[in-house]
């Protein structure tokens, strides 16, 4: 009989491990800074050192590991700037992306936007951190996607794969997690109305909330 993890296996050990450290970064399991302790990662996924490894390569040519000589392979640390910049410049893409987005958005799309908030409020009710990450990243590339520029959707997806471990933080806080709901049905009200200026000025305000409460842990951290 397959154990649970062969059954979640994709088509290789190297995609498995990939997306199983991958989830492990993003939901908060593995924090920034965390030691990636090879051996028993190895161990837990039921795989040899080769996978893992090719994985940590990956991962370290997308930024959510770095690799220290003598020392091992760690969950990526962002400073203040690296993070404020990221922020910045998905402001400047995804701005872009919707304002083409909302006078195009079909009435399925923000059919979709309102089930994926659904869930995004069940989670953020029950504290579950993970699943609220997920659903707020649906939600959020369910309307960049809408812009139909695959090109565009693809740059802004690895400025959030860099940041996702640091969202996970936002979400742990219930505070954060009732303001992200709120400014989302902001966003869906705006949406429905067609206010294009409308949506973005709700975005720009949801991405600057999350900085300022990121600026808090990363000086925390610093302590």
């Amino acid at each position: 009989m397959s154990s649970p993890v062969q059954k979640r296996r994709p088509q290789t050990a190297q995609q498995f491990v990939l997306a199983e450290l991958r989830r492990a970064i993003t939901s908060g399991e593995l924090r920034p800074g965390d030691q990636i302790v090879q051996d028993s990662l190895a161990a837990r996924f039921e795989v040899s050192r080769v996978p893992l490894r090719e994985a940590l390569k990956a991962l370290e040519a997308e930024g959510l590991v770095v690799h220290h000589i003598h020392r091992g392979y760690f969950v990526a640390e962002l400073s203040l700037a690296d993070l404020e910049e990221i922020y910045r410049i998905r402001e400047l893409l995804e701005t872009e992306a919707v304002r083409v987005a909302v006078p195009l958005l079909p009435d399925a799309a923000l059919t979709t936007l309102e089930h994926i908030q659904e869930e995004v409020e069940r989670a953020a009710d029950a504290g579950d951190v993970p699943a609220m990450a997920a659903a707020n990243r649906r939600f959020h590339f369910t309307l960049v996607e809408a812009s139909a520029m695959p090109r565009l959707v693809r740059l802004v997806t690895t400025l959030w794969d860099s940041t996702d471990a640091y969202r996970s933080l936002y979400y742990a806080d219930r505070p954060h997690r009732d303001q992200a709901v709120h400014e989302h049905r902001a966003v869906l009200s705006a949406l429905r109305a067609g206010d294009t200026d409308t949506v973005v000025r709700h975005l720009d305000d949801h991405r600057a909330h999350a900085v300022a409460a990121l600026r808090k842990v990363l000086d925390t951290d610093r302590r």
